[in-house]
């Protein structure tokens, strides 16, 4: 049996989880079906389908949703997957109980494979129609680069799963699951990092091994990639992360507005990802942390001396970076009232910033 304790209560953070993938599935969803006939959802380590306290996990919630939308029943298939045949058995009878689920055109799939190496190479030898992948795992063992970059490999599919930090922070210097961490960051950066962490302190350990995944993520294709942290109940130390993978901008701006969302700690507008501020020689980590305040300076900076729409102006300079859309439109306002830069048209409804509005930035002084 494998343990899945954590389906025996559902605390907030496991809502907030389920939350932020079935909220992302939702809009990936609505895009790819402008372009596929068909759309998929993968979730490798499904679970029961319900929590102890009767609360609905991800594949209910994702399941609801098609249900609930005439178009997305006759053209989502989905696939269920959990090694424990109980939770498979489970995950069976509790969607069979769902109403309407017969109006499904694609009857659910459920199985109880093993994720490894087999079907690691079945996912690398498939061309798969444009899928939304959610690798949930207890621990670390099946989650590899390799998988990762497998579903991640074809057009239109992304990828979102859970990083246990505690149990990868404990697992990096033990022999006995030396195979499992190797395939999760690949050989060289695992033994790099088991370096490097000697006699870092816990948050020096948590941002080096955070930066390690997601700078392994860049290098199998996953150009873009977004972190989110939950803490323990005491908000004193990390649990695990929910890292989003995309090869696609678009995608990780979706998933870049959810997760703001969902922070719980937000300053001067900017949400926090739920991270601590971290140190500049963690070039992801800090990117992520810069407070609106530098955006800007940043700006000014950067388009120094052109003319660009405003939408432009986001989509060139967001990536890597805390800010939405709404904190480039505030801080481009902000801008105007100062006469620091020159808008196109000046005059508009008050306190907007239009999508296509252009702004003139002045040259370095």
């Amino acid at each position: 049996m494998v343990n899945r304790s954590f389906f025996d209560e559902s605390k907030e953070q496991s809502l907030v989880k389920a939350d932020i993938v079935a909220k992302y599935f939702w809009a990936w969803a609505k895009i790819m079906l402008r372009n596929a006939k068909n759309i998929a959802y993968i979730d490798l380590f499904s679970g029961p389908g319900r929590y102890k306290d009767g609360s609905k996990s991800t594949p209910l919630l994702i399941l609801e949703r098609a249900i609930a939308d005439s178009e997305m029943r006759e053209r989502l298939i989905t696939f269920f997957n959990d090694v424990d045949a109980d939770n498979s058995q489970s995950l069976q009878e509790t969607i069979s109980l769902l109403p309407n689920i017969k109006t499904l055109q694609h009857k659910p799939l459920i199985s109880n494979r093993e994720v490894g190496e087999e079907i690691v190479k079945q996912f690398e030898e498939m061309k798969f129609i444009p899928s939304l992948f959610f690798i949930d795992p207890w621990g670390y063992k099946g989650l590899s680069l390799r998988l990762i970059g497998s579903v991640i490999f074809n057009w239109g599919c992304d990828c979102i799963f859970f990083f246990n930090y505690n149990r990868i922070n404990m697992g990096l210097n033990n022999q006995a699951v030396q195979q499992h961490i190797n395939a999760l960051f690949g050989e060289k950066r695992a033994d790099e990092l088991r370096e490097i962490l000697i006699d870092k302190t816990p948050d020096e350990r948590e941002f080096l091994t955070v930066e390690a995944i997601c700078q392994a993520l860049i290098e199998i294709g996953g150009k873009y990639s977004l972190p989110f942290r939950f803490r323990n109940a005491e908000k004193k130390r990390t649990s695990h992360h929910l890292i989003f993978v995309s090869k696609n901008v678009v995608g990780y701006s979706i998933m870049k507005e959810i997760m703001a969302k969902e922070s719980s700690d937000i300053k001067q507008g900017i949400a926090s990802f739920e991270y601590n501020i971290a140190p500049p020689k963690y070039p992801l980590l800090y990117a992520l942390s810069r407070p609106l305040d530098e955006l800007g300076d940043l700006l000014l900076d950067e388009f120094a001396g052109q003319t660009i729409k405003m939408i432009d102006i986001f989509n060139r300079h967001h990536v890597g970076k805390p800010y939405i859309q709404k904190n480039y439109k505030d801080v481009l306002l902000k801008l105007e009232h100062q006469g620091k830069i020159i808008t196109e048209p000046a005059k508009r409804r008050k306190n907007t910033f239009g999508d296509k509005v252009k702004v003139t930035f002045p040259l370095k002084q």
